[in-house]
């Protein structure tokens, strides 16, 4: 065993064995001495030690094991004490660490001290200092430990959030991205279920109760956003707050101004619905803030910018349109709608607000309630009145002109504030989900091909291409004409064809649709695909597994089937009589 540290706290070590051998006349007599001096101090167990010799047991795996006994106990020792609460526990670590510190360098006798540094509240700087300086002793420190040096320490903090924060991000985009995911789409989790990922779990655990660390994480996911725009942080914002709730970490929460409106709107999600109750909580959070606290928009607005807040407000707006058309309510006297419209327009603007520093709330274009809303419901009714129609008797159904016009470009008004505003381009969006998700061929072609002018290209966000692709899929015989191609490829994707990301999306709809397509529109399809040399290692993969699957199932449709017996020709033949 390595001597230094031993020495500091009075037992004699390496320099001393060293200074002995080197001033002494007879080195085998002072090695012995040493022995006797600094071995178990128990006189019974000398006569044995000669007994160990005659079985082969060396005496330093004897003295070994039984400093691994003592060590485990006294680590169990240490660790009721750490339960304990008050002064007398704090004064008694105190007292073990300064006595077991200089030793913390011996491999063997590391992990008491460690366990003492772990069960502290508060470990003294000259430690902490010396921890951070040696790496092996950083690596071996609990997570309780290393706390207390990262709250001093963002750079190193920053270090260790770092990996956590992209395999977040990587799973995000794994589950985006998936060819062979059909069934655990992106947004199937439920919020509980979610927060209950290994990376948030990391960062809660890294955290603990330090309400500093949990505001380096926050200051960490705000830069990241506007250094990326991945809306994935808005995600890890409202989910590791969520997961501190649901550990009633206290302490952290309460300071977060965030929380009841977070807690609030997850319980939305999670139910499915805003309810008058709820409604009424958060316009009461957001109309609370005062002069002065401002700020506090910049993360609600994150909140409210993470894709699964926009899924379900964006969702909810939809069902309650269809629910005012089949009541003949108007949508501006519906105060839920009103909410959760301004609530999409806050979190939509979320990037532009932490970007400008300007937290004052955007305000709701009275136009989208009173124009685009009636446009998107003129829509709604259409596809019911085709709905219906197609149910009656031949000889009932409305003649060919009226039902043309049921399925004619969508009105100036629709198509105009799509590229003016991002709350009714998300709407539109969703409305073209909710088409696609009821195999309503002829209410998606209609308004498909309009999302190629969205406001800021958010129809082709990867949140939002995943749901489409997914939808559309399920409609795969729709794809064996033209009209219906036209629309999906030409008049949508192909206008952004040339980002990557749309590509990847495109590839897993083929992925799955290519046999019912046309054979022209399928070589098209493949030499747009066709990744270019500086595109990433990922898509040039995809592409290549991409075309293997078509070229197999093109060898299976071309081979020849084989001639049954019984549809032979010869069969016909009639068969010669005997030779008598």
């Amino acid at each position: 065993m390595a001597g230094f540290g031993l020495e500091e706290i009075g037992i004699p070590g390496g320099v001393y064995l060293k200074e002995s051998l080197t001033h002494c006349t007879d080195p085998l007599k002072a090695i012995e001495e040493f022995q006797v001096e600094n071995g178990i101090l128990l006189p019974s167990l000398r006569p044995m030690l000669h007994l160990l010799d005659l079985h082969g047991v060396k005496r330093l795996d004897f003295h070994n094991s039984i400093m691994e006994e003592l060590r485990d106990k006294l680590i169990s020792q240490i660790t009721e004490l750490g339960k304990r609460e008050g002064r007398e526990r704090d004064r008694k670590l105190k007292e073990l660490l300064t006595k077991s510190f200089p030793v913390i360098k011996i491999k063997a006798l590391r992990p008491v001290v460690m366990c003492i540094l772990k069960h502290m509240s508060h470990v003294e700087d000259k430690y902490l200092k010396i921890l951070v300086r040696d790496r092996e002793l950083y690596e071996a420190c609990d997570t309780e430990v290393k706390r207390q040096i990262w709250k001093d320490s963002q750079a190193l903090f920053g270090d260790e959030v770092s990996p956590l924060l992209t395999g977040y991000i990587t799973n995000k985009e794994d589950t985006l991205f998936s060819v062979e995911n059909l069934n655990n789409l992106f947004f199937s989790p439920s919020p509980k279920a979610r927060r209950q990922g290994e990376m948030v779990q990391k960062l809660v655990h890294m955290i603990g109760r330090n309400v500093k660390l949990y505001d380096m994480v926050l200051q960490f996911l705000r830069t990241l956003f506007l250094r990326t725009r991945f809306i994935h942080y808005c995600s890890l914002r409202a989910e590791l707050l969520m997961a501190l709730h649901d550990n009633e970490v206290h302490d952290i929460i309460a300071v977060d101004p965030c929380h009841k409106f977070t807690w609030c709107l997850d319980a939305c999600i999670r139910e499915g619905k805003v309810d008058a109750k709820r409604s009424r909580e958060l316009q009461g959070f957001l109309d609370s803030i005062r002069r002065g606290q401002e700020q506090v928009l910049g993360d609600l607005s994150m909140i409210l910018c993470d894709p699964y807040a926009i899924n379900f407000l964006a969702n909810s707006v939809i069902r309650l349109l269809q629910h005012l058309m089949n009541n003949e309510a108007m949508p501006r006297d519906n105060s839920v709608l009103v909410l959760m419209l301004r609530m999409l327009a806050l979190g939509l603007h979320s990037w532009d607000m932490i970007e400008s520093q300007l937290f004052r709330e955007p305000k709701l274009d009275p136009q989208i309630v009173t124009k685009f809303l009636p446009a998107l419901v003129s829509l709604m009714v259409d596809d019911d009145v085709r709905r219906f129609n197609a149910k009656l008797p031949l000889d009932e159904r409305e003649s060919a002109i009226t039902i043309i016009e049921h399925s004619g470009p969508p009105p100036d008004a629709y198509q105009a504030y799509l590229q003016e505003s991002s709350v009714a381009c998300i709407l539109a969006m969703y409305y073209t989900l909710h088409t696609a998700t009821r195999k309503d061929k002829t209410a998606l072609m209609r308004v498909l091909g309009t999302l190629a002018t969205c406001h800021q290209d958010r129809a082709f966000q990867d949140t939002f291409l995943h749901s489409l692709v997914a939808a559309l899929i399920p409609m795969a015989d729709d794809f064996s004409t033209e009209d219906f191609c036209t629309v999906v490829f030409d008049e949508f994707f192909f206008t952004n064809i040339s980002r990557e990301n749309v590509m990847r999306h495109v590839m897993k709809l083929v992925w799955y649709i290519h046999p019912k397509l046309p054979p022209v529109r399928l070589d098209t399809l493949q030499k747009a695909l066709q990744p270019g040399p500086l595109q990433g290692e990922a898509i040039q993969a995809l592409y290549e597994k991409f075309q293997t699957r078509v070229q197999e199932f093109q060898e299976v449709q071309n081979q020849p089937t084989p001639m049954n017996e019984m549809d032979s020709p010869l069969m016909a033949v009639p068969t010669p009589a005997p030779i008598q």
